[in-house]
Parts: structure tokens; C-alpha cells; sequence
């Protein structure tokens, strides 16, 4: 594994950041395919990952650093160290939260827009990983299993050591959280609820995961480290919503054919009404008819 994958000259590419490049444009172009076959604004997509994109950095840099403040306040250097260091679900709620900024600016459906993102966010997230992997970062428990990983030439994860390989899992999970986002995608019956699931979904292995992760920069918040902690609002917040939505969209299902019944009986109304004034409207010509003949 190693991060310095080409050196042409002062210029250096880098796994990692070229996984998040390709996360980035895989998640755009999904997005806008997926927004043409739903009929939706696609001129739009560009934006929005932009947008999301944006907020996800900065949202992972900032929670990053306060689960630094301890070694920030020692060593305040740190703060412009802006290349290393973020955290995940930073990014998740970063993202998440320009999105809603960008569809309140352009007066778009939150609820859809956000079940149109979360499947493409899914797929970044599994090439992350792989940068993460090529990095050192993320890295796992010591273990002596053959699956095991070693490093030699990590800045992050210790080398010549044997690891839980935990980047290319969480990758994997990844990947199939994305396929499974999509395939319930076509089926669901609210908007949100794609949206739900992933948030659902993602905390329950995110909090597993944790469990098998061996660096100590992510902050703990008691027992649980700072991910861990997240999870579980994430998880309550994604099983409440989805319940909700489900309900709410049973209920405008069993409404309407109540609706559907009201309208057709209003509509037999009025065509009876107009029925009814018409012959009326006949009646009369037909008596002024008459008058006129006698005189």
C-alpha cells in the first residue's frame, strides 16, 4: 500500500486524494443519471454536488478538530495542518446540511433531492475508503488472521504489523449499501425514505465497525468513540423518520379513495345541478314562446 502513486516533476499524485476525485465524479454522474430518469432539474445536479461536496469537507474538518481540542490547545499548529484529519460522519452531516441550504435557495423538494443524493454519497463513501486503505489511515485492530494486512511505508497506520484490514471493509459495506439504497429506491413509498434507510443502515455498521478499529485520533465520548456516539442519534433519528414517512404515505393511501369517492359525487352534483337548470332555463323560453304567439 502506498500513497504516492506518480511524482512527475513538484507534482505528486496521491491515493488518496485521487479516490476521493473519483468518489466525487462517480457520485455526480450518478446523480444526474438517476435525476434524468426521474424527470428531475439534472441541470441542477452539477450544483448540488458542489454544493454537497463543499459542505462535506468543511463539516468533516470541523468535527475533526473537536475531537482535537485536547492536542489543538497543546499544540495549536495543528489548525493548519488543513490536508489531514477528517471525520466521516462530519462530512455526512456537512453535506447533508448544504443540500438542504441549496434546495431551500432553489426552491426544490428537500424530501426528493435527498433520496436522489444518498445512494451516490454511498458510492463516494466506498472509494474513500480505498483511499483510505492506500493511505494508512482508518486502520484496524492488531490480528493474527491471514486476512490480515501489513504496512511498510504508512505515515499513519504502524508498520510491519498485522491489521484488521477495516478500510477495505467498510469500502465493501459501502458499495453494497449503495446497491441496496438504489434497489429500494424504485420500491419506496415516500420521499425521505431512502434517505431513512441510509442513515439507518450506515450507523448500525459504522458503530460495528468501530469496534475493530485500531487508531485512538477519533475522540471517544465516554465508552463509545465520537463515531459511535453519532451512530446512535443517527440510527433513532433514520428508524423515526422512516416510520413516520411510512405511516403518513398509509394513511394518504387509505385517504384516497375516500377522495376519489367525495370528487365523483361532487362532480354528480354538479351535473345534476346543471341538469336541472337547463330544464329550467327551457321551461321558461318555452313559456315566453308562448306568450309571444298569443299577443
Amino acid at each position: 500500500m502506498k500513497n504516492e502513486l506518480i511524482s512527475i516533476g513538484p507534482i505528486t499524485v496521491y491515493g488518496y486524494g485521487l479516490m476521493i476525485a473519483i468518489g466525487v465524479l462517480s457520485a455526480y454522474l450518478l446523480t444526474e443519471y438517476r435525476a434524468k430518469k426521474l424527470n428531475l432539474e439534472h441541470e441542477k445536479v452539477f450544483s448540488l454536488v458542489i454544493w454537497c461536496a463543499t459542505g462535506g469537507l468543511l463539516g468533516a474538518k470541523l468535527l475533526y478538530y473537536i475531537t482535537q481540542i485536547p492536542e489543538i490547545i497543546k499544540d495549536p499548529s495543528i489548525l493548519w495542518k488543513v490536508t489531514d484529519g477528517f471525520v466521516v460522519y462530519g462530512g455526512i452531516i456537512g453535506g447533508i446540511f448544504a443540500g438542504f441550504l441549496f434546495c431551500k435557495k432553489y426552491k426544490l423538494n428537500f424530501l426528493t433531492y435527498f433520496d436522489l443524493a444518498m445512494p451516490s454519497i454511498a458510492l463516494a463513501q466506498g472509494f474513500g475508503r480505498i483511499g483510505c486503505f492506500l493511505s494508512g489511515c482508518c486502520y484496524g485492530l492488531e490480528t493474527n488472521c491471514a486476512l490480515g494486512i501489513v504496512f511498510h511505508n504508512s505515515e499513519y497506520a504502524p508498520n510491519g504489523v498485522r491489521l484488521i484490514p477495516t478500510q477495505l471493509i467498510s469500502s465493501g459495506l459501502d458499495f453494497l449499501h449503495c446497491f441496496l439504497l438504489l434497489f429500494y429506491a424504485k420500491r419506496k413509498k415516500a420521499d425521505g425514505q431512502v434517505a431513512a434507510l441510509y442513515l439507518t443502515c450506515y450507523s448500525i455498521g459504522r458503530f460495528i465497525l468501530e469496534y475493530f478499529r485500531g487508531d485512538l485520533v477519533r475522540g471517544n465520548v465516554g465508552r463509545f468513540s465520537t463515531s459511535q456516539f453519532i451512530s446512535i442519534f443517527l440510527f433513532i433519528i433514520g428508524i423515526v423518520f422512516f416510520v413516520v414517512l411510512s405511516l403518513t404515505a398509509k394513511k394518504e393511501s387509505l385517504n384516497g379513495p375516500e377522495e376519489m369517492v367525495a370528487n365523483v359525487t361532487e362532480d354528480q352534483t354538479n351535473i345534476t345541478n346543471n341538469s336541472e337548470e337547463l330544464d329550467s332555463n327551457s321551461h321558461t323560453e318555452d313559456e315566453e314562446k308562448s306568450e309571444d304567439e298569443t299577443l
